[in-house]
């Protein structure tokens, strides 16, 4: 786990580097840095308004009796897709938006249901109740 960790420490800023360049090169430095902070910008809205929907929908259901776990997961692809908005770059910005999107969201959601069951089943993630 740890040497995914370095290489994509390595590879993603390399990646992030190479978009600015190309795409400087096509429609100006000022511009991709307008385009930049503006993905920025518009990331960090999207997360507070889907956050906060995130969070009424999760009181509702809890409201209701229900466990909120697909929405706590929904919760966590909108924090984590509004910090790679944040980050500058492209292709960081391309993954955000798709982590904050409600319509592609679910992809996400399914991808980590499959981690997180594969990792109750090798006893890495223990859940604790309190009574």
């Amino acid at each position: 786990m740890r040497n995914w960790m370095w290489a994509a420490l390595l590879i993603i800023p390399g990646v992030e580097l190479f978009g600015f360049i190309w795409v400087s090169e096509r429609i100006g430095a000022g511009s991709t840095i307008l385009m930049i902070v503006l993905t920025s910008l518009i990331g960090i809205a999207m997360m507070q308004f889907e956050g906060r929907k995130v969070m009424q929908d999760t009181q509702r259901e809890m409201k209701n009796g229900q466990v909120p776990g697909r929405k706590m997961l929904d919760g966590l692809c909108v924090f984590v897709g509004g910090m790679l908005l944040v980050i500058p770059g492209f292709v960081t910005d391309i993954i955000g938006f798709t982590l904050l999107f409600p319509l592609t969201r679910p992809l996400y959601r399914i991808f980590l249901l499959k981690w997180l069951e594969k990792k109750l089943k090798e006893g890495k993630i223990r859940i604790h109740r309190r009574f």
